[in-house]
């Protein structure tokens, strides 16, 4: 429930968390300019961002073999029955709050081995101040290994002027159903935007060999924000739906359907923890 948000406020910055509708954020704005977009509904789909774990994006069939295994999980696409599972197990759960300051919270979540067998903490915080900095860590805490992946899905306000500025070698190209079909590389990471704005490509795919951080513009507005993944969040996706107010680019460890192509999942020994981060920037275009 919306009352139990969890308000944060750090240099320029504030912040609201709702813990209990998939651990994710409502609002981010600095200096009372949203850089994320405001959740405008109750549902996960409705919010600003929220954590993808223990993988990111779709499985075909909603299944998969891991270590002789053969997992099948269910569809839980809230807007989308007939959707394989998509973004983990986080993004539909209660979170907790374990800590909380003025300009910090950190939220846990734990789950129980079901469809997906193998039981796994999850916390994420988030820290305000010269940044806003997002960090989301998983342990494994079966007593078997456990494939694992780990993303944040944000939401972004879009305009017609809006600007994704960010260099990436690969795109992949995908089905009637979004699934990955082909890895088209360039030499040199590009922009595949060319420059234009965001909603000059209608795409709902992943973007792979990023190149150094990515920007958004929105110069209507005379501000920029500038995002940061860790080293282990190398694929990007990115979604721009048609005649939308939104886009979304989503920092991921892996990219759709990785639990069905050998190698490219990192896998979680018993007890092994893993966690990663996105760092946000906001300034004044110039």
């Amino acid at each position: 429930p919306m009352s139990c948000e969890v308000q944060l406020r750090g240099g320029e910055w504030t912040a609201v968390l709702v813990p209990g509708t998939g651990g994710a954020l409502a609002a981010l704005d600095w200096r009372g300019e949203p850089v994320l977009r405001r959740a405008r509904g109750a549902g996960v789909l409705d919010m600003a961002c929220f954590p993808l774990v223990p993988f990111a994006n779709r499985i075909a069939h909603s299944r998969f073999a891991f270590a002789g295994q053969d997992v099948r999980l269910t569809s839980d696409h809230p807007a989308g029955p007939g959707e394989p599972a998509i973004h983990g197990f986080g993004w539909l759960a209660a979170w907790d709050v374990a800590e909380r300051e003025e300009r910090f919270a950190a939220l846990v979540h734990h789950h129980r081995c079901g469809d997906w067998p193998w039981d796994f903490a999850a916390r994420q915080t988030l820290t305000l101040g010269e940044t806003a900095r997002l960090t989301l860590g998983i342990t494994n805490l079966s007593d078997t290994a456990m494939p694992a992946g780990l993303g944040f899905h944000p939401y972004f306000p879009r305009s017609p002027d809006t600007v994704l500025a960010a260099r990436h070698r690969g795109e992949w190209q995908v089905d009637g159903r979004t699934l990955p079909v082909r890895l088209v590389t360039r030499p040199a990471p590009v922009d595949w935007w060319d420059g234009r704005p965001v909603e000059s490509r209608i795409v709902d795919t992943a973007y792979t060999g990023r190149a150094g951080p990515m920007a958004i513009r929105w110069p209507g507005r005379g501000i920029e924000a500038v995002l940061e993944p860790s080293p282990d969040l190398p694929v990007t996706f990115v979604y721009v739906p048609g005649a939308e107010d939104y886009f979304c680019v989503e920092p991921a460890s892996h990219a759709s359907d990785a639990l069905n192509r050998p190698g490219e999942m990192r896998v979680l020994q018993p007890g092994e923890s893993w966690s990663v981060s996105l760092t946000i920037r906001a300034g004044a275009l110039r």
